[in-house]
């Protein structure tokens, strides 16, 4: 048989072309819902981590507030005697320092997260923006913990149950907004900066004191009120002080330009973060 008379092979196969997704598809949202498993194994990991081989455990959750509390009301409360607005400092300072407890341990969490799992990007395929995503998320169990300690300040000291509590959710929604978004710009930073893992505990620490977590937003005069709460942080600490205590003021409409600022803020930090996990692992 020659060359000529060989039989027809068919038609070639099918070429496969693949190029980089654009827009929302580039964000990669629908892997982080095929990989929820594995989101819900590294948040119980991210827990565990933090309290193993810790003599009290767990307790940890639940005596870090109350420790808090009981510094701030025994220096700011007794010594400097801050303004409470007219409500015991206890609670005045637990309801502020729930929110901002979760923020913080959920930047601290979040930053940190593509340098610790590097071992595992190395080797293992999985979105890497399920790495922040764990570290801001795992917080939500330290929140409630501190929020079992609230909840029983306010039995004690008679505080009446307000219809306005329902609201804590969405204000635990911008905190955890507010998190993954500082979170995601810090852990980018991270993959080239390694000083950034010592500047966040100052940064954290700045934003404490830039956010009425010690003191009352009253005290901030009224001129800088405005850029003062840009922070979406204030407005959060204060709408739990409303929503629990009926502290004034209530969050006004520049809450809600400090959450639009935060949506930009977090989708842009997450378009950056998809840029920079390509190369993350030759960075590192």
């Amino acid at each position: 048989m020659t060359i000529d008379t060989l039989p027809s092979e068919g038609p070639p196969p099918p070429s496969v072309v693949i190029e980089a997704s654009r827009g929302w598809a580039s964000l990669g949202l629908r892997d982080l819902w095929e990989y929820r498993e594995l989101l819900g194994y590294l948040i119980l990991r991210e827990i565990h981590g933090a309290y193993r081989q810790t003599a009290l455990g767990l307790s940890w959750l639940f005596l870090r507030p109350l420790v808090n509390v009981i510094l701030l009301t025994f220096v700011f409360g007794r010594i400097v005697q801050v303004p409470s607005d007219d409500v015991p400092y206890p609670l005045f300072s637990l309801a502020a320092l729930i929110p901002w407890g979760f923020f913080s341990n959920a930047v601290l969490r979040s930053s940190r997260s593509l340098v610790d799992e590097l071992p595992v990007i190395s080797k293992v395929y999985f979105p890497r923006l399920i790495l922040p995503t764990a570290g801001a998320s795992s917080g939500l169990v330290d929140l409630g913990a501190s929020f079992c300690i609230l909840v029983a300040a306010l039995v004690l000291y008679g505080m009446p149950f307000r219809v306005e509590s329902l609201l804590l959710p969405v204000f635990c929604l911008v905190a955890l907004g507010s998190a993954l978004a500082v979170g995601l710009w810090l852990a980018t930073l991270s993959v080239r900066f390694r000083d950034v893992s010592f500047a966040v505990y100052f940064l954290v620490t700045a934003l404490m004191y830039l956010s009425p977590v010690i003191y009352s937003v009253n005290m901030v005069p009224f001129p800088l009120r405005y850029i003062y709460e840009l922070n979406p942080m204030t407005g959060v600490i204060q709408g739990f002080r409303w929503a629990l205590l009926g502290l004034e003021p209530a969050p006004s409409p520049m809450f809600l330009v400090s959450v639009g600022i935060l949506v930009v803020g977090l989708v842009a930090g997450a378009f950056i973060f998809r840029r920079t996990e390509r190369t993350v692992v030759d960075v590192l």
